[in-house]
């Protein structure tokens, strides 16, 4: 109950932050949207080497156009370490290339490095899953103009759910439905006017093939200010995801 509880006033707490936030932009200048469609193409595995110590891999194509265009290319690794059955910890690195895309493109391609820190905790409500996710970021973004690294920190919370569609928990060869909402909030030196930075909504069908790997398809619903704090990006982005855990133990 105290689980449940918690996830209710954080998922409150996200969603009016997620809508006060850019209203807050308003008030300085004329908000300017910019709509697009986007794909992203994604594969996560978190892969336990001992009963406390695990590695964390991750690729992620995004594209514009859904399929078309590039848009980035993530990938991120890390070490994690189990707290307990339910609480594990990560630290790890971020390779990120971005490309121009939409009707506010950056002058050309630029590297980001990062480096994070990330705790998540996982919990039930009768047949409904429960994940916290919190992560710091410090980043070293490139400007696409003088090729120079600008120094950022940025925090991210993301509350998921999942329910089974057919049985009490979600077991191998069911379907299930994921749901998640993540802000994005910058902080410190260098963060200028767009301290929210961005708010991911999604909405999925997944499918459970066995106790290692899954499969999502989904929409996300993703907003993103702009550095200079007036262009908005509405992003449509179509989803899917594979998620693949070996366990090196065996």
């Amino acid at each position: 109950m105290r689980f449940f509880a918690a996830s209710f006033y954080l998922l409150t707490f996200v969603l009016c932050t997620s809508l006060l936030l850019p209203q807050s932009a308003l008030a300085q200048s004329e908000r300017i949207k910019d709509f697009n469609q986007n794909g992203w193409y994604m594969y996560f595995g978190d892969h336990a080497l001992s009963d406390k110590w695990g590695l964390h891999t991750e690729l992620q194509i995004r594209r514009y156009n859904y399929l078309s265009d590039p848009q980035q290319l993530l990938i991120r690794t890390g070490a994690n370490y189990n707290l307990t059955e339910n609480t594990m910890f990560t630290l790890g690195y971020g390779f990120i290339e971005t490309y121009p895309y939409g009707e506010f493109p950056a002058a050309d391609d630029f590297l980001e490095h990062r480096i994070y820190q990330q705790l998540q905790l996982k919990g039930n409500l009768s047949r409904l899953g429960l994940t916290h996710r919190y992560r710091l970021e410090q980043r070293w973004v490139q400007s696409p103009v003088t090729s120079d690294y600008t120094y950022l920190n940025r925090a991210r919370y993301m509350l998921r759910a999942t329910l089974p569609l057919v049985g009490s928990t979600t077991e191998a060869k069911e379907p299930y439905l994921a749901a998640y909402d993540e802000i994005f909030v910058g902080f410190g030196n260098n963060i200028q006017r767009n301290i929210f930075d961005q708010n991911r909504a999604y909405l999925a069908l997944g499918y459970k093939i066995n106790d290692a790997a899954s499969v999502e398809v989904g929409y996300l619903n993703h907003i993103v200010q702009k550095a200079n704090g007036v262009v908005f990006e509405h992003n449509h982005t179509l989803q899917v995801g594979l998620t693949y855990n070996i366990d090196f133990r065996k």
